[in-house]
């Protein structure tokens, strides 16, 4: 075979995405969307990042309610979850992930990470809120900004 016959030649398992992002915020579907993604990310070898959108509300909405400290505790919180579900699962799953918080609202928030994080694929869990089915949810918002492939998780 010549080099530039072999220069064609597709290469098994290295084509696939590098990074996985999963937008988490607490939500059955967020979880179960975390939980696909890591399957995908151990099957492709890739990295998940799970990312957390910590909402940021305007000073006169939060009525003097310490906003940060409280999405800074969710964070937290959600940190926790999924070391402890690596953990139980370490020895037969094993993946590599990382835990980011960005601020904002869950979109932009879900943009900018995926952008930073050069992510080749977004997962998200469908919303669980009856309002978005008028407004829109952010896995539609994703779906329509037509920059990476997104799975939405049911």
């Amino acid at each position: 075979m010549t080099d530039q016959q072999h220069s064609h030649q597709f290469e098994r398992g290295t084509d696939g995405p590098k990074v996985i992002v999963a937008g988490v915020d607490g939500s059955d579907s967020s979880f179960r969307a975390a939980a696909y993604a890591a399957g995908l990310a151990r099957r492709q070898h890739a990295l998940l990042a799970v990312v957390y959108v910590q909402p940021v509300m305007a000073a006169g909405a939060a009525l003097g309610v310490p906003v940060a400290e409280t999405t800074d505790e969710i964070a937290e919180g959600l940190i926790a979850q999924i070391r402890d579900a690596t953990e139980r699962v370490k020895d037969i799953f094993d993946v590599r992930w990382e835990f980011h918080t960005f601020r904002g609202d869950p979109y932009s928030g879900l943009v900018k990470a995926s952008d930073e994080l050069k992510a080749d694929a977004v997962v998200v869990g469908a919303s669980e809120q009856a309002g978005h089915r008028i407004v829109g949810s952010v896995a539609i918002r994703l779906v329509k900004a037509g920059r990476w492939p997104v799975t939405v998780v049911p």
